[in-house]
């Protein structure tokens, strides 16, 4: 087929873990636990175990170019004890193995440190010695929180002391002899769910991680909530706060389907914020399509609440491509993108299409996307993102290892509409009500050559979750922190 086609896909992982502590071997829970995170991170995973007679042992693989379960084989085999903690990560190796005046423990860590050089000064000046460096020059964050919580007297003033100095966001776990520490960040950003089985707890950053593995649900830590998990039991050992933050994206795109957070279905409120779509859409397309994965269900929403019907005019090749792996090089994720969904020509050609991501970032696949679909014979391309113009690169959890907000393209198309002004207040931009946005829409709209184009209102995408505004992080569309 003529042209070229590309799905977004967003250089944006986090990360998730899994935690166990039972009256049994641990290592099998451990190993499937983790691995229903691999959606959240790409690049490195690890699994660290304490046995009571052997102790502590480790293992950390690259899963760049092999899914988790394939690098871990042998290490499950070999591994053994009564808890255990692993993370697929999108950046540092974790879990690390740490000796201290604490004595020895394994920590891993989710979030984002933004003022890692002046904590990093800091440390310096209490005498620490050194921190190695990854390839890429930095600092691991995840050995920068352990220097952190060895500052003070004991592990739960440090895990306070590392939340209370952070810039940014950092949920922490550690394992120890005596069970594992778990702390959710301070604002409550990102979640742990924790499950209960006969034999002992488990600890999630996805809660649907455990179901198959027989545990039951139990609760999930509050904000800045801090627990010490046993075999025989989960203690609160600091209360949580009574702010909270939660990532509206976790709903909109990061979360699997099956997920939930604060008691709410990931793909519920897909429906939900695809129905709000239809009811402001005037759009009379011939069908509804979902760029895969997570556009799927939004499509489905808006198919539901309008009665145009659904259909799959590209599908994801899984086969070989059951992970989202993307190369740092922009032009390598365009070819990648590009190779992992297939197009299906009959239901492309002489059909007015409407296509429904979950956000549009840089721009640049949707619009080669949108150009395969016209010299493929679509006669009309309406574009419906899930979620608001992106406004701002997120501060709190590393979603974007982008260098500039000019890597948007709503922050691209403003500057292009005041030329001159280097302090534009973005306020009109992000109300759906004003010229300025419309005319910003517009020119998105022109720049991606849609038919037409209507991003989701925060308002409608915020009713979609069904939690108050004051408990949703919407940083990265209006810029309230």
């Amino acid at each position: 087929m003529p042209g070229s086609f590309a799905a977004i896909i967003k250089e944006d992982n986090m990360g998730g873990f899994f935690g166990v502590t039972s009256k049994q071997d641990c290592v099998f829970d451990l190993f499937f636990g983790t691995d229903y995170h691999s959606h959240l991170g790409t690049r490195r995973a690890g699994m660290a175990v304490y046995d009571k007679e052997k102790g502590f042992d480790r293992a950390i693989h690259n899963i760049e170019n092999s899914p988790f379960r394939t690098k871990f084989d042998r290490d499950v085999n070999i591994m053994q004890g009564n808890m255990g903690i692993g993370c697929i990560s999108d950046y540092e190796p974790q879990p690390l193995i740490v000796r201290s005046h604490h004595g020895t423990y394994a920590i891993m860590t989710v979030g984002k440190i933004n003022n890692i050089d002046q904590i990093i000064k800091d440390i310096f000046k209490t005498g620490h010695a050194h921190f190695l460096e990854m390839s890429g020059g930095d600092i691991n964050a995840t050995e920068l929180v352990a220097a952190i919580i060895n500052q003070k007297d004991n592990i739960i003033e440090g895990i306070q002391y590392a939340q209370e100095i952070i810039d940014g966001s950092m949920s922490i776990v550690l394992l120890t002899p005596k069970g594992i520490y778990a702390a959710r960040d301070r604002l409550g950003r990102t979640p742990i769910a924790l499950g209960q089985n006969d034999d002992g707890y488990c600890l999630a950053f996805e809660s649907f991680s455990y179901l198959n593995l027989g545990y039951r649900a139990l609760r999930e830590l509050g904000p800045g909530e801090i627990v010490i998990m046993t075999p025989e039991s989960v203690r609160t050992l600091v209360k949580p706060g009574t702010e909270m933050k939660i990532c509206t994206f976790l709903w909109v795109y990061y979360g699997y389907p099956s997920s939930s957070y604060e008691g709410i279905s990931v793909e519920k409120m897909r429906y939900h914020c695809g129905e709000k779509l239809a009811q402001r859409d005037n759009a009379k397309p011939d069908i509804v399509a979902g760029v895969p994965d997570s556009g799927t269900a939004h499509a489905v929403g808006y198919a539901n609440a309008s009665g145009i019907p659904f259909s799959r005019p590209f599908i994801k090749y899984t086969p070989t491509w059951p992970r989202s792996f993307m190369p740092t090089m922009q032009s390598r994720r365009n070819l990648i993108a590009k190779m992992k969904l297939i197009p299906v020509h009959d239901l492309i050609e002489n059909k007015s299409l409407l296509l429904i991501d979950d956000s549009i970032v840089r721009g640049t696949q949707l619009r080669e996307t949108t150009e395969f679909l016209y010299k493929s014979g679509a006669k009309e391309v309406h574009v419906r993102p899930a979620c608001p113009p992106i406004m701002y690169g997120c501060k709190y959890l590393n979603f974007s290892r982008s260098t500039s907000d000019m890597d948007l393209i709503a922050r691209r198309v403003i500057a292009e509409m005041n030329v001159g002004y280097k302090h534009v207040n973005l306020a009109p931009y992000s109300d759906p009500d004003t010229p300025e946005y419309q005319n910003m829409i517009d020119r998105i709209c022109e720049k991606l050559n849609f038919t037409s184009l209507r991003y989701h209102r925060l308002d409608d995408m915020i009713e979609s979750v069904g939690l108050d505004r004051s408990k949703l992080c919407t940083y990265c569309w209006d810029g309230r922190e």
